[in-house]
């Protein structure tokens, strides 16, 4: 029989914390243990995070930093917590969620269930058909910096469970485990990794942007996913006064505002005829601009809307280049469709929403890397990419559905 502990914590919750955990996959943190070796002795494992945080005994370990490279260039720091820290912070995320999600702003899309950039990207599009002027903006490292005692002070305000309150300030307090081996302690911010962390950020950014706009500037909507976030305006002076009272803004809440990705960007179309030096803004992976667009008619007018960016379809580019399918000339062709079309998928289902065809310029690279893979596993197509592309695009005619792009029409010519 358990002790009686003094911190009601169900160990259903428990359980379905780590089913949470799975789902989501990641990476070993510092002790080197995967899901996989985790779940080997899953029973123990999950008593012990049961019986620890139920006694107020459990102590976050250093995480786990990882630096991974950014689209843009230069770097990032991700927080890998351990497996059981992840089951831990998903306990505390499904119990403190439920409480908070009910106050965030109908246009906070970031990390909340039920929305998406998708949505974010629909709402923002439509209204740069309404406003003038975009207010584009975004938080330097947001997740790094964030101060406690305020973030505390915002958990407080809604959250009276103890052991949430005590499991929450334990990890932001929990240190950083260097690359090099050194351990960091950590006095502001909460790691970008961490399975708590987004829904911590969204409580900070609540108060210091969502619920401040709504308080000093109610006409101008905006869209915020996480730390990236748009405003739109009437005039190119209410976008330059705002960006003065949001600079002052970010100072008071302890951030900053990245000027390098800070802009007033004028929606020009047909309807906006007047020339101005910035009439284009990148958010979620999309490039929002002027954009040559036919009406039912058959007649052409220029429209402001979105389409995958250049910086994303390099990034795709590149992870193209980086499967070196060239290199797999012991595989099939349909070998490589069932390797390759769930990384396709996602890319169609994200980039394809709007504009589509500017993403077809990345589709058929990998069709030119297929014709690549062709050269090298056929000795009769060798001799030139021409004729290896036409032996793809019989391969296309004959099996439209075995690539996910060529069931959309995208495939090479056949000869």
């Amino acid at each position: 029989m358990d002790t009686p502990k003094p911190y009601k914590i169900p160990k259903k919750l428990v359980m379905d914390a780590f089913r949470r955990v799975k789902e989501n996959q990641g990476a070993p943190g510092i002790d080197g243990q995967s899901i996989e070796m985790f779940e080997a002795d899953l029973k123990n494992n999950l008593y012990r995070i049961w019986n620890r945080m139920s006694s107020g005994s459990y102590f976050p370990p250093p995480v786990k930093a990882v630096e991974i490279p950014k689209k843009a260039g230069g770097s990032r720091m991700l927080g890998v917590p351990t497996v059981t820290d992840r089951v831990a912070q998903m306990v505390v995320k499904m119990t403190l969620e439920p409480v908070v999600e009910p106050i965030f702003h109908p246009d906070s899309y970031g990390y909340r269930p039920g929305r998406s950039a998708i949505q974010a990207l629909g709402v923002t599009r439509r209204r740069c058909w309404q406003y003038d002027w975009v207010l584009e903006f975004d938080i330097k490292g947001l997740f790094d910096n964030i101060d406690h005692d305020l973030l505390m002070r915002a958990v407080r305000w809604h959250v009276d469970n103890p052991w949430v309150l005590l499991y929450i300030e334990r990890w932001l307090k929990a240190p950083f485990h260097m690359p090099d081996g050194t351990v960091k302690a950590r006095v502001k911010g909460t790691p970008q990794g961490g399975v708590v962390s987004p829904v911590l950020a969204n409580l900070f950014l609540h108060y210091a942007f969502d619920a401040w706009m709504s308080r000093t500037h109610a006409d101008k909507p905006f869209a915020r996913y996480a730390d990236d976030a748009v405003v739109h305006c009437r005039t190119q002076a209410d976008a330059e006064g705002l960006k003065a009272d949001l600079e002052a803004r970010m100072t008071e809440c302890g951030l900053e505002l990245n000027l390098d990705k800070t802009r007033i960007v004028y929606c020009q179309d047909d309807d906006r005829g007047q020339a101005y030096s910035n009439t284009s803004f990148d958010f979620l992976g999309y490039t929002f601009r002027p954009r040559r667009s036919k009406t039912g008619e058959d007649r052409y007018f220029i429209n402001f809307s979105p389409a995958v960016s250049r910086k994303a379809q390099t990034a795709m580019r590149r992870t193209v280049h980086d499967w070196r399918m060239h290199l797999k000339s012991d595989k099939t062709v349909e070998d490589l469709s069932r390797m390759f079309n769930p990384v396709i998928r996602g890319w169609i289902q994200y980039y394809g929403r709007f504009y589509k065809s500017e993403l077809y310029h990345v589709l058929r690279y990998i069709d030119r890397q297929l014709a690549r893979w062709a050269k090298r596993k056929y000795k009769k197509l060798a001799r030139g990419q021409l004729r290896a592309t036409h032996w793809l695009g019989k391969v296309a005619r004959r099996q439209p559905a075995l690539f996910l792009h060529w069931q959309m029409g995208v495939r090479p010519a056949a000869g």
